[in-house]
């Protein structure tokens, strides 16, 4: 059984930075993609950047350039660095997996960034 667990997330400034880490256990096959989504409030879940365990990256057009994803594939670990945060990056941040066809959900991380 897989699972997703992410923390990080936080109450900040606009304009801080936090670092989501999403922790997978189970068994993990490669290649696999791992992405971020995230959902704020009364709106559709979304996208925000994505990794293939080879570490091709992409990201949400809202977020380029200020955020980064990153993995360790020997430690079943995917990041998030969220820099020049803004308020409309406020919202649930959550961990996907697609494991081979198998897709797996972490929980969510609160975001809330006050102007």
């Amino acid at each position: 059984q897989v699972q997703l667990v992410e923390s990080g997330g936080g109450l900040v400034q606009a304009g801080s930075s936090l670092k989501l880490t999403c922790a997978a256990s189970g068994t993990i096959f490669s290649p696999n993609y791992m992405r971020w989504y995230r959902q704020a409030p009364g709106k559709q879940r979304e996208l925000v950047a994505a990794t293939t365990s080879d570490g091709i990256t992409n990201y949400a057009d809202s977020v380029k350039g200020r955020f980064t994803i990153s993995r360790d594939n020997d430690q079943n670990l995917v990041y998030l660095q969220m820099n020049g945060l803004k308020p409309e990056d406020t919202g649930v941040y959550y961990c996907h997996l697609n494991n081979r066809g198998l897709v797996y959900w972490g929980q969510g991380t609160q975001v809330t960034v006050s102007s």
